[in-house]
């Protein structure tokens, strides 16, 4: 893009002013594969602080990284915010004021901020070949230089450059940093914040679209953006914005820089490591959305403290707007603590309402197709009884998997572990002979009367157990009941054993008990 400085001079530029009163925020994500666990920390402090306030958070799509781009992310990006909860008040699929919200649409705002700066001297074109700054770069690394555009394209007109080697047709626009740019700002977290001397960084591409620096201080500006909040990462890059507002004569932002979520080893998290960078992994692991964004906020936030002055780790996110204070936030990068992660989600579900518990089991258990898409009524009637055994042994969804599975299997289908069924005890036999004879009186329960004491439920099913095994052949509890958990279940560890024979009903548990009795030599026939 070229123009004569007169016409740049004379190019408008927008002055949209921020919105006066209430702050606004945003985040402006890159749609560049699936969305970083980074997304939804940064849009848990921005939409906090946007509520607590009485402001508006706004969703922007910063899709100008044309190599990189990944169609299908935009969509991820709505799904997995969406799903924990984490809305916005303006952005591409809710629109607003400010549309549109995606900077490839927004192109020709560019335009007349970039010739502004061309012709007050501020930006200059160059016409350096890829190959060549390559070369420049590992030149300087050799002769250990700081790294950075050398120049050579600055003062110079097109025809110039073009009798030099390392030329290409199609220019970039660079900023002109001049030798006293300001290193320091002041930023809502950390202070008085320094940052390394920037060096002449590209503010447009060969194909026309702009790079980050340019474009972020325009869309903020246009959209009346007061607050940017963003990774620490950023902190170099600060400086530029600031030159580029004053040189655009326009307001900053008041800057605030979060701290980087580190994996274990301290680096920083990355979706090439850890599957627990990707955003969409939360949800396929069987994560509650409250869990996550309560554990997110904790990584770079005190916990609560109740009437006695201890911690409470676990908040709702109407909680944590109430309590918010940037003097709070940490500044040192929280490593991703994946056992406090799976801590806290067993505690939210045991906070579930049981229906509520019931239908969050429901997709995972279709998915592990243990229940099909369409399951009866009584198939969901008896998952709801299978989720309060189960509500306090798991701590994320996908656990209930295999505690459940047994429940839905056929009596003759159920897969017992061998390696469970092994390492029972020499009198298992027996014990199978004595638990058949002891439930075989009982009867199924009544549909409408209430159960008595002879009638197939829990308390009457482990008296007459106890009785049988405990008392009668003197076998320890620990070691009396393992044969009726493997026959019931399969596994060694279950759910709760007589209420998992209670909701099994007695024809199931018997048939069960006797076919594993089958498996050992001297099997009495069955009744």
């Amino acid at each position: 893009m070229s123009s004569s400085p007169t016409d740049a001079a004379s190019a408008p530029v927008p002055t949209t002013p921020s919105t006066p009163g209430a702050p606004r925020l945003r985040i402006a994500p890159s749609p560049t594969g699936d969305p970083h666990v980074g997304t939804a920390y940064m849009a848990l402090f921005n939409r906090a602080y946007a509520r607590q306030q009485g402001g508006s958070f706004v969703l922007r799509v910063e899709d100008t990284d044309r190599a990189r781009f990944d169609p299908t992310s935009e969509q991820q990006l709505y799904d997995t915010l969406g799903w924990l909860g984490l809305t916005w008040d303006e952005g591409p699929d809710v629109g607003g004021p400010h549309a549109p919200y995606r900077q490839s649409e927004r192109l020709d705002t560019y335009r007349p901020y970039v010739e502004k700066l061309l012709a007050n001297g501020n930006a200059y074109h160059c016409w350096c070949s890829p190959q060549r700054l390559a070369e420049m770069r590992e030149r300087q690394q050799k002769l250990k230089q700081p790294t950075g555009y050398d120049r050579t394209c600055l003062g110079k007109t097109r025809e110039e450059r073009a009798q030099e080697p390392g030329f290409q047709e199609t220019p970039v626009v660079r900023m002109r940093i001049p030798d006293d740019a300001p290193t320091s700002f002041e930023d809502l977290i950390r202070g008085t914040v320094s940052a390394p001397r920037p060096d002449d960084q590209v503010i447009l591409k060969t194909d026309g679209f702009p790079t980050y620096h340019l474009a972020v201080v325009v869309d903020d500006h246009e959209m009346g953006i007061t607050h940017v909040v963003r990774g620490e990462e950023w902190i170099s890059s600060t400086p530029k914005h600031v030159l580029l507002h004053r040189w655009l004569g326009l307001t900053p932002p008041v800057f605030a820089h979060m701290p980087l979520l580190r994996d274990t080893d301290r680096s920083k998290i990355s979706k090439r490591r850890n599957p627990a960078a990707r955003l969409t992994w939360f949800r396929e692991e069987g994560y509650l959305p409250e869990a996550v964004v309560n554990f997110l906020a904790l990584l770079a936030y005190p916990p609560a403290k109740n009437a006695e002055g201890e911690d409470v780790e676990q908040f709702t996110f109407d909680e944590f707007v109430e309590r918010f204070d940037w003097r709070l936030v940490n500044t040192v990068g929280p490593v991703f603590d994946m056992k406090k992660l799976d801590w806290l989600n067993g505690q939210w579900i045991r906070d579930l309402e049981l229906k509520d518990l019931t239908a969050r089991l429901l997709p995972v258990l279709v998915k592990d197709g243990i229940l099909t898409d369409n399951p009866t009524l009584g198939q969901l009637g008896r998952l709801q009884d299978v989720a309060a055994l189960i509500q306090t042994r798991i701590a994320r969804l996908t656990e209930a998997s295999a505690l459940v599975a047994p429940f839905y299997d056929a009596d003759d289908a159920l897969v017992v572990d061998e390696e469970a069924r092994a390492k029972l005890s020499p009198d298992a036999p027996a014990v199978l002979d004595a638990a058949i004879a002891a439930l075989e009186p009982l009867q199924e329960p009544p549909s409408f009367d209430e159960p008595g004491p002879q009638h197939f439920v829990a308390a009457a099913i482990e008296a007459a157990l106890r009785a049988a095994i405990v008392d009668g052949m003197g076998i320890k509890p620990k070691l009396a009941f393992g044969p009726l958990r493997v026959a019931v279940s399969g596994q060694r560890i279950s759910p709760p054993l007589f209420e998992s024979m209670e909701i099994l009903g007695k024809h199931s548990t018997l048939a069960r008990l006797r076919r594993l009795r089958a498996t050992y030599e001297g099997s009495p026939a069955e009744g």
